[in-house]
């Protein structure tokens, strides 16, 4: 052993205690310290900062460590603190010091007592600061989260771009270590490049969590208590749910909390005094639940968090694994649950419409990989880890059946041919279609880039239209996690055949394709619903016993089978299985007045079956509602009530007539009598109120688009919403 060793150990242990190092850090601090650019990619958790803390503790001169987070700063440089005699051997340089504390800090470099400077990158293009720095040792440069850097990377900071001529000014030969948690090809190329260290030695750890059981379930109207139920089985437990606003995060955490659960929120819209208390009382276990924007997590070091899952989907990958990362830092089980529709993309894209087009470009990209990873049937560990350029087995591989898909694997068929399909469109079309294009081109849709290209002229075009653009989407993904096509690192998206691609053509093999999960979206009542057999939310047994009684109780009191319940109460029914009244009044749609009126037989049926199937049911289980709807349903029932115009009452919440009129339904709905006659009598006569009211009594159906086109465009969708209302209020309620 060499005398480096020995000290490294001697270091380690003198400073930090510990006995041997972890994973990779030995290496890379070796390299550091022989004075050679590094880069890490290493996962959180994985001690990426002891690589660059021992070096400078050991090294002559001072470490600068640029940084995004000052609170990350205040958390690294408490640490280091801790572990030396002199206050003095860490400090942060940024906006937050006043004149005293900066001339401390330049004396404590001089005097040779700082080991590491933490600093933000807009700190450095002070001219003062790098005058000072050229004057004094430099030990070496840390670029902590260098995926900043890239616009590629899921948190991107312009003022990181210009680190590389900075550094360049402070003097020229300062070795430099870039540092990341989640990087993809694309981003580690492009963090090489920027910091001109294309020379460096680069490690990187595995990105597998084999403790981390992943699952993706479809978004409906019931999340919430979906949520719940789960928080409820895992009592005492530790977890974090993300939202992506603020207004989510304070209406789900008062949720949480009128359900019994400990849980406070957590975002950057609350004063700092409260964001500090409600993430020590989740450390100090105070309580078991933060709701939280991102703003949460940085630098959280709780090991035992048990849970994590996504109210709405995130903004790329990236985000997903560094979020999910969070659970089962000890090694102990972590369960993380991502809940998904179609319709929550679409509102990440209108976001992102402001933006400068080459940003709105990245960030569609990124959110087409996070669309591939939750409609995907393949193992999502395996999908992760491709998308980090990491190979990953299933037979082989550490926590290999840890995720839904591989529990519950859906329907495979031979898509031998149709796999050749694509990989020779590819070729034929010289590489250089993203995804969306190649699969235009495939189905025949052509578009101002494929013709100009005169792709659309090619005898090849149109070749696979007898399937849908969704079934193509999904054989490409599936070619790319098995290796038959990758995407161009340069221009990011574009797919490239591999050498494996290039074989199949030559002699085409066996390729069995996956049954995607299919999220469809019902407009009519913006219910969303997995395709059956996806481990679908409801109970597919007990749904079909509701809907029997159902058409049973129909018949015998002469109205349509959706007069009593709508199908998405009974799904919610099959899914909290509700024996008590109580209960059934806080299923989706139901509410009080028609659990009292239809509810008895329903709550009968659902004791029977849980007895006889012995279901382990939540016994508390009885979702209470925050009440925050309900001084706007006073308010609206009050002033119906008075008479007043709906277009008034809407206009005085500020609220558009679709908008209100939904309102209205969730209220008829739920079993409260609104009497609107005397605005109906207003926009229908006597013949169309009749006709309407027929329809309705006759439809086996409720829907609005089958009313539609029944009367063929008779009736607008306003006036047949509203009749609807009357008609349920007069004939259910």
């Amino acid at each position: 052993m060499s005398i480096k060793e020995i000290d490294l150990h001697s270091a380690l242990k003198t400073y930090f205690g510990f006995s041997k190092f972890k994973g990779l850090q030995e290496d890379v601090i070796k390299s550091l310290v022989a004075g050679h650019n590094t880069f890490v990619i290493m996962p959180t958790g994985g001690g990426k900062s002891l690589c660059y803390q021992l070096p400078a503790l050991i090294k002559d001169g001072t470490a600068i460590i640029v940084s995004p987070l000052i609170a990350l700063m205040k958390n690294q440089v408490d640490a280091i603190r801790a572990v030396s005699q002199n206050d003095g051997v860490a400090h942060v340089l940024n906006s937050s010091l006043n004149k005293t504390e900066v001339k401390q800090v330049k004396d404590d470099i001089t005097n040779g007592i700082t080991k590491l400077l933490y600093v933000a990158p807009e700190s450095l293009t002070k001219e003062e600061y790098v005058d000072f720095l050229r004057s004094v040792t430099i030990s070496f440069m840390a670029v902590d989260e260098a995926h900043c850097i890239s616009e590629w990377g899921h948190d991107f900071r312009p003022e990181y771009r210009n680190l590389k001529h900075i550094i360049k000014r402070i003097g020229d030969n300062i070795p430099i270590i870039g540092l990341t948690a989640t990087a993809t090809p694309k981003v580690q190329e492009d963090i090489l490049k920027s910091l001109d260290i294309t020379d460096a030695n680069t490690f990187k750890a595995s990105f597998n969590r084999p403790n981390l059981y992943y699952e993706v379930r479809p978004k409906t109207k019931s999340v919430d208590s979906d949520i719940i139920r789960f928080v409820k089985q895992n009592q005492g437990k530790s977890g974090i749910v993300y939202c992506l606003s603020r207004k989510r995060v304070e209406e789900l955490a008062q949720v949480l909390q009128v359900n019994g659960v400990k849980a406070v929120p957590y975002h950057a819209g609350l004063d700092a005094k409260t964001r500090v208390k409600h993430q020590d009382m989740f450390l100090m276990e105070d309580v078991d639940v933060v709701v939280a924007t991102i703003a949460f997590g940085m630098g959280i070091d709780k090991p035992d968090v048990r849970f994590v899952i996504h109210h709405d989907i995130p903004k790329s990958i990236e985000s997903y694994y560094q979020e999910t990362g969070r659970a089962g830092r000890d090694g102990g089980e972590g369960h993380c649950i991502a809940y998904y529709a179609y319709k929550d993309i679409e509102k990440l894209e209108k976001f992102m419409s402001g933006k400068p087009v080459a940003e709105q470009e990245i960030g569609h990209a990124l959110l087409q990989e996070v669309v591939a990873f939750a409609e995907s049937s393949v193992s999502r560990r395996k999908f992760i880890l491709h998308y980090f350029g990491e190979e990953f087995d299933n037979e082989t591989g550490e926590g290999g059946d840890m995720d839904d898909n591989i529990r519950h694997p859906k329907k495979q068929h031979e898509a031998k041919e149709n796999a050749s399909i694509v990989l020779e469109t590819v070729d034929k079309t010289n590489e250089k279609y993203k995804s969306k294009d190649l699969v235009h081109v495939i189905t025949g849709k052509s578009n101002a880039l494929i013709s100009s290209h005169k792709t659309d002229a090619q005898e090849f075009f149109g070749v696979g239209n007898a399937k849908d653009k969704r079934f193509w989407m999904a054989l490409i993904r599936q070619l790319l996690v098995a290796g038959l096509l990758k995407k161009d690192i340069e221009t990011y998206g574009v797919l490239r055949l591999s050498e494996e691609g290039r074989e199949f053509i030559k002699s085409p093999k066996s390729f069995m394709m996956t049954e995607d999960h299919v999220f469809d979206v019902d407009d009519d009542d913006s219910i969303i619903t997995a395709s059956k057999g996806d481990g679908a939310v409801a109970d597919e047994q007990l749904m079909s016993m509701l809907k029997d009684l159902r058409k049973r109780n129909a018949k015998r009191l002469g109205v349509p089978p959706f007069v009593i319940f709508q199908d998405p109460s009974l799904e919610d029914m099959a899914l909290k299985y509700p024996i008590t009244l109580d209960e059934l009044s806080n299923v989706h749609g139901v509410g009080d007045g028609k659990a009292k009126k239809y509810g008895k037989d329903f709550i009968e049926l659902i004791a029977q079956y849980v007895e006889d199937n012995d279901i382990d049911r939540p016994d508390d289980f009885v979702v209470k509602t925050t009440g925050s709807n309900s001084s706007l349903k006073l308010y609206i029932i009050q002033n119906i009530d008075r008479k007043l115009p709906l277009d008034d009452i809407a206009k005085a919440k500020g609220m558009k007539m679709k908008e209100f009129i939904k309102e209205l339904e969730a209220i008829v709905y739920s079993g409260t009598k609104l009497n609107i006659n005397y605005w109906i009598d207003d926009i229908l006569d006597e013949d169309q109120q009749e006709e309407i009211h027929d329809y309705f009594m006759e439809s086996s159906s409720d829907k609005i688009d089958d009313a539609i086109k029944e009367f063929d465009g008779d009736y607008d969708d306003e006036e047949l919403r509203l009749y609807r209302i009357k008609f349920i209020s007069e004939v259910a309620n």
